[in-house]
């Protein structure tokens, strides 16, 4: 019998393409998610599956798309790649921190976003970067 995980309001969300563990630590110095070559000097996780399920499916790799929850060990801040003028007030309930995050369980039923949306996010985030536009950090 599979364990049945219920989402309380708090928990926390990580999106990627890495292959983890339950228990493994997600932490900085790690090449970043996105078309970027920098090492990331935070972590970053959401409040909302929505969230996440954006940072699995843009994320760089040949893996599978995930999602995490985790607990942050630290402190933490609002994203403010996301929170300083594209989304006042963090309705996306993004954040940062460069404590690490702990893998507690992974959603493994969840549904992503429309080719079309999806395709059209990756376009608006390929002008930014022609642009010479990237995340801060």
């Amino acid at each position: 019998m599979s364990e049945q995980i219920v989402f309380s309001r708090g928990s926390f969300f990580h999106g990627t393409k890495a292959d983890l563990e339950t228990g493994d630590l997600i932490t900085t110095g790690m090449k970043k998610n996105y078309n970027d070559q920098r090492k990331s000097a935070y972590v970053y996780f959401a409040g909302t599956l929505d969230a996440a399920i954006w940072g699995a499916e843009l994320a760089e790799g040949d893996g599978r798309e995930r999602i995490y929850v985790v607990e942050p060990t630290g402190d933490f801040e609002d994203d403010p790649n996301l929170t300083d003028q594209k989304f006042p007030g963090n309705p996306t309930k993004s954040y940062r921190s460069k404590q690490p995050l702990k893998i507690v369980a992974e959603v493994t039923k969840w549904n992503g976003h429309s080719p079309e949306l999806l395709n059209n996010m990756v376009e608006n985030l390929k002008k930014l970067s022609d642009a010479g536009i990237k995340a801060m950090d």
